[in-house]
């Protein structure tokens, strides 16, 4: 094989006396590196877009999320706490209590979850991250952080003496009430602090302590709805997963972030393989360059081919030889256009050139995982059409 490729090294960096293919050739490699560029800077840029979305949701969501599939509560009891925190891999957790509850405020009413959390819940995730008014509700107090969407459809202002900010739940038990009045329980909170995420999540919870959710839904001390976790950095979330069953038995879901999200997790995803399968078509059609290049080298060499076939050079090495320099032209084409591409990402990352806004950036990522994508990418079908091009390469074309 170094003889072939001996032969495509001189073909690839000598120029042909033929103009027209020396045109073609450098078209097709400016095409290639063109190519290669925008594939890595497109998908640098979407998967800062794809980290930047996410972000909301990983301020708010745990790492992992522990639920009973038996009924809306389950009961921890101080020996099953004290194993969770022995558990190799897990930071902190916290315990959730969370209902549907009707709120009202100066005559105005709003569906939401009322969130009943501990003093660990600002280990486990970033919330306080998301308050932009007020500050995060104080324990054992009657203070709540409410949704920003929530906020603004009742009109909620922060420490308003003048009118009461109320949750309703629905009483717990079986049967009919005589009474409509006793059909609910009440309780009076105090607005501290607003947070926000997104449209969805502005609009769906209202934070309040652990125990005041707890007294409001008639539950005891040790019953929770769940339980959410932070992990260390090294962590093995199957071996989690395995002593989380262990310690609170069969009967629970396990969820991680991914799971939570399943919807935005399954749209980002197909949005990347949409745009990885355009960008590819895009590359094809740029490569169609190449296999005119090469099939028009391999008439203009004609002679010589005839040459090295009577002296005992072999059809499938002669192929080789122009397979392996349209793929030392993708090869470098590509190398070249992750080098200007990264210039690109690079100079984002620390000069912010590209605003979405006037305060925001357009998030980039540079990654290994994209440059492998590419290069990979280029270099398959780069294969692929140098295989097409010096397949041209036969005995009725030696005759």
């Amino acid at each position: 094989m170094k003889f072939p490729f001996y032969i495509a090294k001189r073909y690839l960096f000598s120029a042909s006396k033929n103009n027209a293919i020396n045109i073609i050739t450098a078209i097709s490699s400016l095409g290639i590196i063109a190519g290669t560029m925008a594939m890595f800077v497109v998908l640098s840029v979407f998967s800062g877009l794809k980290d930047f979305s996410l972000s909301f949701t990983n301020d708010f969501d745990p790492q992992l999320k522990v639920e009973s599939n038996m009924g809306k509560t389950f009961f921890l009891s101080e020996e099953q706490e004290k194993k969770l925190s022995e558990i190799k891999g897990v930071q902190n957790y916290s315990k959730i209590i969370e209902e549907k509850a009707l709120f009202t405020f100066n005559g105005k009413d709003q569906l939401a979850f009322i969130k009943g959390v501990d003093s660990n819940f600002v280990k486990v995730t970033s919330i306080e991250n998301t308050i932009f008014q007020g500050e995060w509700l104080d324990h054992d107090s009657y203070q709540v952080v409410i949704g920003s969407g929530i906020a603004q459809k009742l009109s909620v202002g922060l420490f308003d003496f003048n009118n009461v900010f109320e949750a309703f739940v629905v009483r717990p038990g079986k049967g009919a009430f005589e009474n409509p009045d006793n059909a609910f329980n009440k309780i009076q909170l105090n607005p501290i602090g607003f947070y926000f995420l997104n449209e969805d999540l502005n609009q769906k919870y209202v934070f309040c302590d652990l125990e005041v959710a707890q007294e409001l839904l008639e539950l005891k001390s040790n019953q929770i709805t769940n339980i959410e976790f932070k992990l260390s950095e090294k962590h093995n979330e199957s071996e989690i997963r395995e002593n989380l069953k262990t310690i609170l038995g069969a009967d629970i879901v396990i969820k991680n972030r991914g799971q939570l999200n399943e919807s935005l997790y399954r749209m980002l995803n197909t949005e990347n393989l949409i745009l990885y399968l355009i960008l590819t078509l895009v590359l094809i059609v740029t490569l169609f360059t190449l296999i005119g290049a090469l099939i028009m080298m391999i008439i203009d060499k004609k002679t010589n081919l005839k040459t090295l076939f009577n002296l005992g050079t072999s059809i499938q090495n002669l192929r080789f030889i122009f397979l392996t320099q349209g793929f030392l032209i993708c090869i470098i084409g590509g190398l070249l256009g992750i080098f200007l591409g990264s210039i690109v990402i690079l100079l984002q990352l620390k000069y912010e050139l590209f605003m979405i806004t006037p305060s925001l950036a357009y998030p980039v990522v540079f990654s290994l995982k994209n440059i492998l994508l590419t290069l990979g990418t280029i270099s398959l079908l780069g294969l692929l059409s140098s295989w097409i091009a010096s397949s041209r390469v036969n005995k009725k074309l030696l005759e």
